[in-house]
C-alpha cells in the first residue's frame, strides 16, 4: 500500500518499537493523516499493562511522542525529540481500542512544537501531551543512509 503522506515506514528498516513492522516486541502502530492531524489507532495488549488492565504510561508515552514526532513528514523531515510533557488523565484500560493524535501547534526553523492526545473512542482524553521536536541532526541522516541507502531518497515523490 502507498502512503503518500510518508507517515509509515515502507523502507526494509522497519524495526521502530513505535511503528516498526519488523520489531515483534513492538506496537506496529499504523499513522494517517486526518487534516492536519496524524492519527492511529492502537488495542493495547496484557503484555503491556503495569497495574493490573492499565497500559503502562511508559506506552502512552512512547505513543505520543511517535505521533506527535510524526508531524514532521507534514514538513517532509525526520524529527527527534527535544523535549515532551505529558499529563496523565485517566488509567488507559487494555484491551480495549485506543486513539492517539498528534498535530503543529507552532513551526520554526529546525523544530516543530506540536500537541497530542492519546483517547477513548468516546473521546475521553486518557493523557495529553506538548513537545517540541527538532530536526534530525545531519551525522545521523549520514549514519542512517549509509546504513540504509535506501532512506536518501525517502521523502522524494
Amino acid at each position: 500500500m502507498q502512503d503518500p503522506d510518508k507517515l509509515n515506514d515502507e523502507t526494509t528498516y522497519q524495526r521502530c518499537f513505535a511503528c516498526g513492522h519488523r520489531n515483534e516486541s513492538g506496537l506496529k502502530l499504523i499513522f494517517r493523516r486526518e487534516g492536519e492531524r496524524i492519527v492511529a489507532d492502537y488495542r493495547p495488549a496484557e503484555r503491556y499493562q503495569g497495574f493490573p488492565g492499565v497500559l503502562h504510561g511508559g506506552i502512552l508515552a512512547t505513543m505520543l511522542d511517535e505521533t506527535m514526532g510524526r508531524t514532521g513528514a507534514l514538513r517532509r523531515e525526520w524529527l527527534v525529540t527535544g523535549k515532551l510533557d505529558i499529563r496523565y488523565r485517566r488509567p488507559a484500560p487494555i484491551d480495549q481500542p485506543l486513539r492517539v493524535w498528534g498535530e503543529i501547534a507552532r513551526e520554526r526553523d529546525g523544530a516543530i512544537d506540536a500537541i497530542g492526545a492519546v483517547e477513548l473512542t468516546d473521546g475521553t482524553v486518557l493523557a495529553e501531551a506538548r513537545g517540541v521536536f527538532l530536526r534530525l541532526p545531519d551525522e545521523l541522516v549520514t549514519a542512517t543512509v549509509a546504513q540504509y541507502p535506501e532512506f536518501i531518497n525517502y521523502w522524494q515523490t
